[in-house]
């Protein structure tokens, strides 16, 4: 292995740095900005079964250490994706994606994954359960451990590839969920998801978001995340890909010592579309600075100095 590269259940990256899902589309857009094959991977954006128009707007509200969106997983569905934009970003992608799906019931997120298992072009499946389950009440997978353990069992039950449940932090406790996931079949996690926030328009006196309240990302968030991979990393046996706030290579190094195997970024592309590829570049120099021969060996560090 070389002194970047990561293994994420048998699948070699060539450096840990992955766009997160929502934040990179289908990599088309950046693309045309420079070179995303840099990249170890990247998670597109979340896809269904069925096309979403999303939320109304407005959708996006700006905030001191990051931002807040309610988006509400707009996307093509998942057989636009395999008919077209798959196929189109083999013309300028040649690594696997991982393919990040959502879904408002069981059955909903077992068929997404079960046809996009199918794809070559796809590594791993990341099956985010911060979305509502609408057979029962409208509360999300990934609060309960019961009901992500029933998604991750549907799941497993009809694809091959490596499944990464996708955890929400909005809970009181995500230990018990991370090892409820890992129980039922787990290949690996993604965590954390974003934070549940609001603004108010003070000339209006109303919210500023048209759902009122949406998912706070941005690095605002980043001391969070890192304890929750600390804390899930010493509850389970299975890969961690870190994510939450990231914006620098030494905080993707962070991250690594706290458990994860991999680390995406997110809002940071939002606010610099070549944040990514600066991380990629400037890793060695870090890893150099710290006296860091190989970035495999650094996982979950810190749990052993």
């Amino acid at each position: 292995m070389g002194r970047t590269t990561v293994s994420l259940s048998g699948w070699e990256l060539d450096n840990p740095v992955i766009p997160a899902s929502g934040t990179f589309g289908y990599g088309q857009e950046f693309s045309e900005l420079y070179d995303i094959n840099c990249l170890g991977s990247f998670s597109f954006k979340g896809t269904t079964l069925h096309p979403r128009f999303g939320n109304p707007t407005p959708r996006i509200a700006e905030c001191p250490a990051g931002l807040i969106n309610s988006v509400g997983l707009q996307n093509p569905g998942v057989d636009h994706v395999l008919a077209v934009e798959l196929p189109r970003l083999a013309r300028f992608y040649k690594k696997k994606v991982i393919a990040n799906v959502g879904g408002f019931s069981v059955e909903e997120y077992a068929e997404a994954c079960r046809r996009l298992d199918a794809s070559e072009q796809v590594g791993i499946l990341e099956v985010n359960v911060s979305c509502p389950n609408v057979d029962h009440g409208g509360m999300s997978f990934g609060v309960s451990p019961e009901a992500a353990a029933q998604v991750t069992r549907a799941v497993k039950a009809v694809t091959k590839k490596p499944v990464y449940i996708k955890l929400s932090p909005n809970v009181t406790d995500i230990v018990p969920i991370a090892k409820a996931c890992q129980e039922a079949g787990a290949d690996g996690l993604s965590l954390i998801n974003t934070l549940l926030g609001m603004r108010i328009d003070l000339r209006q006196r109303k919210p500023v978001i048209a759902n009122r309240m949406g998912g706070y990302s941005g690095e605002g968030i980043y001391p969070v995340a890192l304890r929750m991979v600390w804390q899930v990393y010493e509850a389970v046996k299975i890969p961690i890909i870190g994510m939450g706030g990231v914006s620098t290579a030494a905080e993707v190094i962070e991250m690594m010592l706290a458990g994860a195997t991999a680390v995406q970024v997110g809002t940071a592309s939002l606010i610099d579309p070549w944040a990514c590829q600066k991380i990629v570049e400037e890793l060695p120099q870090v890893m150099e600075q710290y006296r860091i021969e190989s970035l495999q060996e650094i996982i979950g560090g810190a749990h052993h100095g």
